[in-house]
């Protein structure tokens, strides 16, 4: 026949062991000492087996009691994590994120898998495009939560990481020693300008190798040896490596990923708790990377959401 250990007995338990008395554990009970101890003594009764001892100037548990602990803590744990998912308001609705293409991967699976499993009422409505586009539609109230690549972010946001700015070019190719050297770039790439400043200081001649509003017809391009580009050190780009330090293009620098959400609309809660994961995304990374990448962040602590998930 099966025993059923009630929940209420068992946090008794844990606060008696804890305050190391009956009388000190009723009080943050907010119970009598002697209900305190009928609970106890149910206990014990129950189990046929003595949990605590209660000789010398405190009490104790035994070995036993010790062992019940353990048990105790992993249920009362369920216990609360359940009744605040049934009866805690559930937030739903929608919350929009923004990432340039260069951040997509590794980050936005982590972000949106976890923030989902938290948060199954809230659609997220996930937004891929430049970092002005995306400065530009969060300024416009459009975007609850955005991450951008920028080398002077503006002083309202929180800097996530620094990645290097890198030349690549296709692999084993020679478009690098070209002169004037065919420079690929999508019209509206926020590095676009940096990486034409820095040719034009070096004093490299550069030319258009590709027409294009599009990222893809910029790698594609690279990709045949007709060009060079410049990608963020995370870069996964197909067929295209960094170019070799032999061909002397310059120096580039490091690019801030910064993080901005919005705190005066409807949805400022959820892009609060949103942004905490996108945090914890680029934590995460850093940490698995060893800090490779230049994070300013420490290694995640385990995520605690402010709101009671849906």
């Amino acid at each position: 026949m099966y025993r059923n250990l009630d929940i209420a007995t068992l946090r008794s338990l844990i606060s008696v062991i804890d305050a190391g008395g009956v009388t000190r554990a009723a009080n943050r009970l907010h119970l009598t000492q002697s209900a305190v101890s009928m609970q106890i003594k149910r206990l014990e009764d129950a189990l046929d087996l003595r949990l605590l001892d209660r000789g010398g100037r405190g009490v104790t548990p035994t070995a036993e009691g010790e062992q019940l602990a353990a048990y105790a803590r992993r249920m009362i744990a369920l216990n609360d994590e359940a009744v605040e998912r049934m009866v805690a308001p559930q937030f739903e609705g929608e919350v929009s994120l923004g990432l340039p293409c260069d951040l997509i991967y590794p980050h936005a699976p982590d972000i949106l898998r976890r923030f989902d499993n938290d948060f199954p009422r809230v659609h997220v409505r996930f937004v891929s495009s430049y970092t002005t586009s995306l400065l530009e539609d969060f300024r416009a109230g459009k975007l609850d939560v955005i991450v951008t690549t920028e080398d002077h972010p503006d002083p309202d946001a929180e800097t996530l990481d620094e990645l290097p700015l890198q030349w690549f070019g296709a692999i084993g190719g020679r478009a690098h020693a070209q002169r004037p050297l065919r420079f690929a770039s999508a019209t509206h790439c926020s590095f676009r300008p940096i990486s034409i400043r820095a040719l034009e200081e070096a004093g490299i001649p550069w030319e258009n190798g590709v027409a294009t509003e599009n990222d893809d017809a910029a790698l594609a391009a690279t990709s045949a040896d007709l060009c060079v580009t410049t990608l963020l050190g995370c870069g996964e780009a197909v067929r295209i490596a960094p170019v070799p330090a032999c061909a002397k293009l310059p120096p580039l620098p490091l690019i801030s990923c910064n993080l901005y959400r919005a705190t005066d609309t409807q949805n400022a809660d959820l892009a609060k708790e949103l942004a905490r994961y996108v945090k914890d995304a680029f934590c995460r990374t850093a940490a698995s990377a060893g800090d490779t990448s230049r994070s300013r962040q420490q290694p995640p602590a385990p995520l605690e959401t402010g709101l009671a998930p849906a």
